[in-house]
């Protein structure tokens, strides 16, 4: 939609041609341990990060009362599968609480049980006020939901954010089940093959050098693919082994600059995992041959 074009800042393609975007949208730095914004340490990017909001922005950009909501991502998704640096998610809490600001978590690829929780947000200890799901939620259907505090929700009447498809009744009930299946035996599974799948997709990294890091949570799983001299990102070659993979019958997309996700239904099983790293290790080599 328009509204989203506008927050979204993963790449120039998805937004040329549709300027100009909706005015009164600012962006901040995510607390990217792997590739620090700002030049600065792994070890003070959580600070760093927000600061600029505090310092930068509220001083200079959007004073903090004309600020509607912060939109964040508890895990990256378009923008590379990463997982922030400790105390991001919190401090962006803690920022809200002070200033009375809204704070929203996008969650329509990292919820519904794909990092091994219901949504990605528990693992930071928080609540958001407001989560935004999809994708999952529907078990491969459309569906989409806003989840809201009680107390924000109320305040909307009945038919002040309608549409025609909305709310379709056989989705819903659909995704009632999916639910049920999540909480059942699901969001189990997804942590416990999703750490089996990252700790196999870790140990390439002695074998490729062109590795730089493996990351995510539960079956949300990123890799980093570098220059191994420069560090610079190889997203040629994640391109190359994508495709590769393809050949190989895996299937991956690419995501950031350089980097792999694998993003598989929660129902893998450990030996599916086995085999998708061994076919994604036959990948690499067939590309840097």
């Amino acid at each position: 939609s328009y509204g989203s074009l506008s927050l979204t800042a993963s790449k120039p393609r998805q937004r040329r041609g549709f300027f100009p975007l909706l005015p009164g949208t600012f962006h901040a730095f995510y607390a990217n341990p792997h590739r620090p914004p700002l030049n600065s340490d792994p070890a003070t990017v959580t600070a760093t990060c927000l600061g600029f909001i505090e310092q930068t922005l509220f001083q200079t950009t959007c004073p903090p009362d004309e600020v509607a909501a912060i939109i964040v991502e508890p895990i990256q998704g378009e923008g590379g599968y990463v997982v922030p640096a400790p105390g991001f998610i919190p401090g962006l809490r803690e920022i809200c609480d002070r200033h009375g600001i809204v704070l929203i978590a996008d969650e329509v690829q990292s919820g519904v049980g794909r990092t091994g929780k219901m949504w990605a947000f528990e693992h930071e200890g928080i609540v958001p006020d407001i989560v935004a799901s999809a994708k999952g939620l529907g078990g491969g259907l459309p569906l989409g939901a806003m989840i809201a505090r009680v107390e924000l929700a109320s305040r909307w009447q009945p038919g002040s954010h309608g549409n025609t498809y909305g709310g379709n009744g056989l989705t819903c009930v659909v995704a009632h089940e999916l639910l049920n299946m999540v909480e059942e035996e699901l969001m189990d599974n997804a942590a416990s093959v999703g750490a089996h799948l990252h700790e196999r997709l870790a140990a390439l990294k002695a074998r490729f050098p062109q590795i730089s890091a493996v990351r995510g949570r539960g079956l949300m799983v990123g890799v980093e693919f570098v220059e191994p001299v420069s560090g610079q990102p190889a997203g040629k070659l994640a391109d190359a082994v994508m495709e590769e993979c393809f050949r190989k019958g895996l299937l991956v997309l690419t995501c950031g600059a350089s980097t792999i996700r694998f993003c598989p239904p929660l129902t893998l099983s450990h030996a599916q995992a086995e085999e998708a790293a061994e076919r994604f290790a036959l990948a690499i080599a067939t590309c840097i041959a």
